[in-house]
């Protein structure tokens, strides 16, 4: 077997590729062959790069070029309560029930602690609510056409013939169900929005491949020619109007009642004034600045979850597409409590696939007890979707009562961050 140092060398003297090394070495050997020659090019010391835990092959699927491993400071929050009712000692009909300790992966000082003093408040209040209520991922191919008329013709074609795109698409995947296609015609370009039903998987590739081959039939069977198998109204990785709306991935909810003198008493602020500040934070603020996510600071849960459990990290956009309400409950006693509430409209998530397989991705979703695919399928997925929405709930419901109280910077300042 070729040594480290020859493989450097021959890449630096152009007889080798970097990607052209694990043809001739295992993965582990060729890693450290791309450290030595980045150390000798840059000065760099890559020691703790190269401290990884997992075997470099097990991770060819999830990188090129591998030369080892970003370490993120993980910690855990919890345990979260969601969907039990307590007074009935039975569960409810959402897919998470009981207890779960979140992990959450991120360098950001405060936010662990911040989210674990939301969810003690939640939990004293009974636990949460959450629902997932719309499922689907999608891809949406863009066609040329040469004019209206031929896209009219191509939209009619496809709206009279979902079945054979059914099971065109369905063909390549023995767990995914395409939902619907959407249509959208703008001048001589024809888009087609294909949704699915992606059970535990987060389900993106299973979405790109099953489309190719559905958009085959298309072009056999209308004018229409294929540009792109994504035409941007998918809409992937970016804010887009269109997630906020239709929605992708996942839709999800979580809501929780807490009694006014809890607020007092654990947050020091009344629901009054979380509320005002919700609303002339996340609502009016956001509208002003034109923003997609009327949250606080949604986004911090959901890639803090995505990095720790394996998930797509450039789906965290999407994942910000949150809207946080807040408002006044009359008690018995006449006093207010406060409902509050987040609703993600395209959370991407997944149990099985892409990055849920590495070593330590996998553990934490052992840990919460929905590692690889759910009793009925799905199920693991939909529950994930709901801890990590009532953990995003708890972050809100943390900083905005910081906020209400004006002890968010002392806050910081005493965690030392």
């Amino acid at each position: 077997m070729t040594d480290p140092e020859t493989l450097a060398e021959q890449v630096r003297e152009g007889e080798l590729r970097l990607h052209e090394l694990e043809e001739h070495v295992d993965h582990d050997t060729a890693a450290t062959a791309r450290r030595l020659l980045l150390e000798r090019e840059t000065g760099a010391d890559l020691e703790t790069i190269g401290d990884y835990a997992f075997d470099a092959a097990d991770a060819e699927p999830n990188i090129e070029n591998a030369i080892g491993a970003a370490q993120v400071p993980m910690g855990i929050c919890g345990p979260v309560l969601v969907n039990v009712d307590e007074s009935a000692d039975s569960r409810t009909d959402g897919a998470a029930e009981g207890e779960y300790y979140l992990p959450l992966a991120t360098t950001e000082g405060a936010l662990l602690a911040s989210v674990n003093r939301g969810l003690s408040v939640i939990r004293a209040a009974g636990g949460a609510t959450a629902r997932v209520t719309k499922s689907g991922m999608t891809r949406a191919p863009v066609f040329r056409v040469d004019g209206v008329a031929e896209a009219a013709e191509t939209v009619e074609w496809v709206e009279d013939n979902l079945e054979a795109l059914r099971e065109a698409a369905e063909s390549t995947t023995s767990h995914g169900e395409l939902l619907g296609v959407e249509p959208y015609v703008v001048g001589d370009s024809v888009y087609l929005r294909f949704a699915y039903d992606t059970k535990d998987a987060m389900g993106m590739n299973m979405a790109t491949i099953a489309t190719g081959e559905a958009c085959t039939v298309v072009e056999e069977e209308t004018p229409a020619s294929l540009v792109a198998l994504s035409g941007n109204l998918c809409s992937d990785k970016k804010p887009a109007a269109i997630n906020a709306v239709e929605g992708r991935g996942r839709s999800v909810t979580a809501d929780v009642v807490i009694p006014g003198d809890l607020l007092e008493e654990r947050l020091h602020t009344t629901a009054e004034a979380i509320v005002e500040a919700n609303t002339r934070k996340n609502l009016i603020g956001s509208a002003k600045a034109g923003s997609l996510g009327f949250n606080a600071h949604a986004a911090n849960v959901v890639g803090a979850a995505f990095l720790a459990t394996g998930q797509d990290e450039a789906q965290v956009v999407e994942g910000a597409n949150a809207i946080t309400t807040m408002d006044t409950r009359e008690n018995d006693a006449g006093a207010n409590d406060l409902y509050a509430s987040v609703s993600f409209a395209s959370l991407e998530v997944g149990t099985v696939g892409g990055g849920t397989k590495l070593p330590t991705q996998s553990e934490a979703l052992e840990v919460m007890g929905l590692r690889g695919g759910g009793d009925p399928a799905g199920s693991n997925a939909d529950a994930l979707a709901e801890v990590i929405a009532t953990g995003a709930l708890a972050g809100e419901l943390s900083l905005l009562a910081a906020l209400a109280s004006r002890h968010l910077a002392s806050a910081h300042e005493d965690l030392g961050r």
